[in-house]
């Protein structure tokens, strides 16, 4: 079987089984995800939620899914057709394919790639396409506004969360998620992650999260009060399911960069225990409901204060953060909280 292994042929099975593997949890995932983020709200405004198909509701985001697979798909007359229905398959496909370098322990991890942050970064970058395409394609004026809005968001907020990596990447000195994590690894336990000395930019983080991923309160290109649902109002069936989907995988892919950037990953809290993706998946659901929490009772911003809060608050003092990192690893200040390049690397 090893020798098997070693084979061009070996090796690209092994790759295609890693990857359905991984795609399965995400899909799996992402069913319990829709069911969480549904009960959550109901409980917020005390209402039961999904409660009927299966125990405790548990299969109503099946029921769903199979409700929009088997629904005709209505293409509008005066759309461009390939691009109308390439759209949602683009923003589907981005947000999965970053999940490729997401490390779940130092062996659990598809491709480990020495620069995963500039590709998971240049790959949720790409995801705006599927929107734009989509608002575009659709050939009416309300999805073509909702894609610009997300344009104009989704490009705000990468700036700020690209400076807000830098700042992690200063402290470490790779860009590989694996020496990330391993630099957090201290005799401190949770208060040896990054959390403690990055965190004022967690907190901005999450909030460029929220921006990023099209989230309540910064829904602002699917507002369904001003642009009756926005960049998707004239997609049905399976292709409305995909860019659901797509949306869902990246808020989860957010909650992995968050533990894996500043909450030790896989690590465990309390020097000991041990290490493992049990502790990886559980930061992840527990930022997923900072994320549903956010939508059950944050009002909805304008679309000036989002702007403003972008340009004029978030990317100066994601800015200010950088050079006061690199000043602290230079100078080794605090015992070397920011500076632990023999460790990273």
């Amino acid at each position: 079987m090893a020798d098997f292994l070693d084979t061009g042929l070996g090796t690209a099975l092994l790759i295609m089984t890693q990857g359905v593997m991984l795609i399965a949890f995400v899909m799996i995932s992402l069913l319990f995800l829709v069911y969480g983020d549904r009960k959550i709200w109901a409980a917020v405004q005390m209402r039961r939620g999904p409660n009927v198909v299966g125990a405790f509701g548990l299969l109503q985001t099946v029921a769903d899914a199979l409700k929009y697979v088997v629904k005709e798909i209505v293409v509008p007359s005066g759309s461009d057709k390939i691009v109308f229905l390439l759209a949602p398959l683009i923003s589907f496909v981005m947000a999965m394919a970053a999940w490729a370098v997401i490390p779940f322990s130092d062996r659990l991890v598809l491709a480990d790639l020495n620069v995963a942050l500039l590709y998971v970064f240049a790959i949720s970058s790409l995801e705006v396409y599927g929107v734009i395409m989509g608002g575009w394609a659709s050939n009416s004026k309300y999805p073509f506004l909702g894609s610009l809005r997300s344009a104009a968001q989704m490009i705000s907020y990468e700036v700020s969360i690209g400076l807000i990596i830098i700042g992690v990447i200063l402290s470490t000195g790779s860009l590989n998620f694996g020496d990330i994590v391993h630099a957090q690894d201290g005799r401190f336990g949770l208060f040896s992650w990054y959390w403690l000395p990055h965190l004022p930019m967690v907190v901005l983080f999450f909030v460029s999260a929220l921006a990023e991923t099209n989230r309540p309160p910064f829904d602002l290109p699917e507002a369904e009060s001003e642009l009756v649902a926005g960049y998707q109002v004239e997609y049905s069936s399976t292709p409305f399911l995909l860019f659901m989907a797509g949306e869902y995988i990246a808020i989860f892919l957010m909650c992995a960069l968050m533990s894996l950037l500043f909450f030790g990953g896989w690590l465990s809290p309390i020097p000991g225990l041990p290490d493992g993706a049990v502790w990886m998946v559980g930061k992840m659901a527990v930022f997923f409901f900072l994320f549903a929490m956010v939508k059950a009772i944050v009002p909805r911003y304008r679309y000036d204060q989002l702007m403003r809060l972008g340009w004029k608050v978030f990317l100066p003092l994601s800015l200010l953060w950088v050079v006061v990192v690199a000043f602290f690893a230079q100078y080794d200040l605090f015992g070397g909280a920011y500076a632990r390049w023999p460790v990273g690397g």
